[in-house]
């Protein structure tokens, strides 16, 4: 994508996130399989946001049919996103007849069995479905799970098939057809069960799921559902996760051969898988979230692109900013904040809106590796940011309990000081090596910008609706529609086939995060099961009592590693099952004497592992979002890891404020909230200068030492550990003052 406007009279700078996004090129296929997965895509998002806010439907019901949909269309886009590969031939192509014919056979007949209960269930109402149906069969005088082993042989086969027999990037290919049907069948099984008009049958699986009285086809299908959503999780998300996953499951039969206190009494692939498909599993918390906020949320951000308001966003930012000196670096800190926030995965963002601001940074005299390091830490920021904080706002509210307004608000501060701190970070940066911003000529004019302002209306609406008392749904569908109301008042108008092509675009963003969302409910249902989170809430308790601060470092450093390699939602998803209940536990004491005491432990708790999950994105040497930046800016993805770590450094340290100074959460008197704020400010200031070196001139490493005692003294909060911060930058800057050190760093 280019950095030029489209003319001097309309200075438009394009947003950065290209009409087909990494998550399937549409267009690459052929005829129709392009139109049926764009109506495909289409329905899945109109019928979310229908469900959502009129029909309704039984809630494990409706979250099947959102896991079943994100696979379906997930595995029909495979053909859509994947780099063609070379068709196999000679003896590797004939060998693949096979597995075709067995695994078509077996898909289908599945399918079939699914289909005809549904008939069935129509022709004669609340009558069970014929017992050879899901049951077993008789065959050579034995009794087969015909429809279970069909469906797992057919899932089974499809995953391995897709692998040594590649298709063409242009149609879907028979591997990933079978998936696609299996997709279908394991949803039409539970999705029969779950809405069935026979309330003893409606509750069956409720019932026997988990125990040794769980039917064999539900196990099948469970197992089936298993593989499909580690396979797509694998296509959309990489290997950390599914490896992560994968050691969790094998956990859970290992148990008994382990010692100490990994040990438990381990579970049978029955009662395991059947009860995996439950709101223990993967149709707990983080689908609860995935199948009403983010795909809300996602929805919003699609018509945002629509209607060109994300576009204005961008625009607003260069104007207001891009002359600055390094302008383009904090407009990249605006706008990828505000568009991180919004579409929940930062490496993502990084490829969205780094396309455009990173060659920008680097035209005006950032080194690759700080261009990439920027749009990396402000892209990660986004997720931190309220109102939506990138859907994690919506899973702690699920967790915990807490209401969502209360959790944005105390959000607030600590996202301002984190991109306090890339601001200055940046503007440091540019200072030290004399760079300049951008002329008046490359960027929009302002005032223009300024006659637009109203762009802005769909995010106020969402911001006064939630404060106003209406619902997170209710709200972001209101703000949905504003978004294509004020197009209207901009050349961009949305008309029909816009807002279709935004419901298509919304489905294609949301594949990425259902399938890590399913895979991270594997997990916590892992931990749920085992008791393995109790017992590391237990070994926390124990570090607690030696030393409190070593125990939250242990915590961060969890936190951290378990985040490493994942979105964003799955990170704090398992987490917050892992660390989090045991630093509540911890935290309970230190906030005994407050009011609310067990309410302040639990939201401190859940942000200190939000936060570090968070950034696991820019922390070496797994940064997922750094190497996006890097693959953008061309510089070495580790040292671009390295950087991005320096710029989000107050990220490192604001969670330890949580613990040692809750005002920053908004908690206390209002003068102790204002005074931790301004403190913290300081604070940040002093701590990039410190990490940057430059201090009204450039610092010797004494002095940035120093200074960095001084700011985090200021950060800590506290009268006299305030007046010790001054003392120190105010002795800095006279040794400054008096050694005059102002010689610009070379670019590289």
């Amino acid at each position: 994508m280019t950095a030029t406007f489209e003319s001097k009279e309309d200075k438009v700078i394009a947003s950065g996130v290209d009409d087909e996004p990494p998550v399937g090129n549409l267009r690459s296929l052929l005829g129709w399989q392009r139109h049926a997965l764009y109506w495909a895509c289409v329905g899945f998002t109109a019928f979310a946001l229908y469900n959502l806010n009129y029909l309704g439907l039984e809630t494990w019901a409706y979250r099947t049919i959102h896991v079943a949909g994100g696979l379906v269309i997930g595995f029909a886009l495979m053909a859509a996103w994947s780099v063609e590969a070379p068709p196999a031939k000679g003896a590797l192509a004939r060998l693949q007849a096979v597995p075709l014919v067995v695994a078509v056979a077996a898909a289908l007949y599945a399918l079939f069995c699914v289909a005809y209960a549904y008939v069935h269930r129509d022709l004669f109402g609340a009558g069970a479905p014929p017992a050879w149906l899901f049951g077993p069969v008789q065959i050579a005088g034995a009794e087969v799970p015909l429809f279970g082993l069909a469906l797992t042989v057919a899932t089974g086969l499809g995953v391995l098939s897709s692998w040594l027999f590649p298709g063409r990037s242009y149609r879907v290919s028979w591997p990933d057809a079978v998936l696609l049907i299996c997709s279908l069948v394991v949803g039409g099984y539970f999705v029969f069960y779950f809405l069935y008009p026979d309330p003893m049958l409606r509750g069956s699986f409720r019932m026997r799921a988990g125990t040794q009285f769980a039917e064999p086809a539900s196990y099948w299908a469970a197992l089936s559902s298993i593989i499909l959503i580690l396979e797509l999780t694998r296509r959309v998300a990489g290997l950390a996760l599914v490896v992560i996953a994968g050691i969790f499951i094998a956990y859970s039969f290992l148990g008994p051969f382990l010692p100490g206190i990994l040990r438990h009494d381990g579970y049978t692939p029955s009662r395991f898988f059947t009860k995996m498909f439950t709101d223990i599993g993967v149709l707990s918390a983080p689908i609860a979230v995935s199948s009403t906020y983010i795909i809300l949320f996602i929805a919003f951000a699609a018509f945002l692109q629509a209607s060109k308001v994300g576009d204005y966003f961008v625009n607003f930012a260069f104007a207001a900013a891009g002359r600055a000196r390094g302008g383009p670096a904090k407009v990249a800190v605006f706008a990828s904040g505000l568009m991180g926030m919004i579409n929940g995965t930062s490496a993502g963002n990084v490829v969205a809106t780094g396309s455009l601001t990173i060659p920008l940074m680097k035209k005006v005299g950032y080194r690759p590796q700080t261009a990439g390091a920027v749009e990396a830490a402000a892209s990660t920021g986004g997720q931190i940011m309220p109102p939506i904080m990138g859907a994690g706002a919506f899973i702690m509210a699920e967790i915990t309990q807490i209401p969502y307004t209360e959790l944005i608000v105390a959000a607030a501060i600590p996202a301002v000081l984190y991109f306090l701190s890339v601001f200055f970070m940046v503007d440091l940066e540019a200072v030290k090596m004399g760079m300049r911003g951008l002329s008046q000529s490359e960027l929009p004019n302002l005032r223009r910008m300024m006659r637009q302002v109203y762009l802005f209306i769909p995010v106020i609406i969402l911001i006064v609706a939630l404060f106003m008392g209406y619902s997170v749904i209710r709200a972001g569908t209101y703000s949905m529609a504003a978004a294509m109301v004020v197009s209207w008042l901009s050349p961009n108008k949305m008309g029909p086939r816009a807002v279709v092509d935004a419901l298509n675009l919304a489905a294609r963003m949301a594949i990425q995060l259902i399938a890590v969302c399913a895979c991270a409910g594997i997990i916590v249902g892992v931990i749920g099961l085992t008791g393995v989170g109790l017992k590391f809430s237990s070994m926390l308790l124990g570090l607690a009592e030696q030393n409190m601060l070593m125990a939250l470092v242990f915590a961060m450093l969890i936190s951290m590693l378990l985040g490493m390699g994942m979105p964003t939602t799955a990170a704090y998803a398992v987490a917050a099952s892992v660390v989090a209940p045991g630093l509540t536990r911890i935290l309970m004491p230190h906030f005994a004497d407050l009011a609310n005491g067990p309410e302040i432990a639990m939201l401190v708790a859940h942000f200190f592992v939000f936060y570090f999950a968070v950034i696991s994105a820019i922390t070496p040497p797994v940064a997922l979002a750094a190497y996006a930046g890097a693959a953008i800016a061309g510089s070495d993805p580790l040292r671009t890891a390295v950087t991005s770590f320096k710029l989000g450094l107050a990220a490192y340290i604001v969670p330890f404020m949580f613990v040692y100074s809750p005002s920053i959460l908004m908690e206390g008197e209002t003068y102790r909230i204002v005074l931790a704020f301004i403190s913290a400010s300081i604070g940040i200031y002093l701590l990039s200068a410190a990490v940057q070196g430059w201090f009204m001139g450039r610092m010797n490493m004494l002095l940035r030492a120093a200074l960095l005692v001084g700011a985090i003294l200021m950060i800590k909060g506290g009268y006299e550990t305030d007046a010790a911060g001054i003392a120190i930058a105010v002795a800095v800057g006279l040794v400054q003052y008096r050694i005059g050190r102002r010689e610009v760093v070379p670019a590289e």
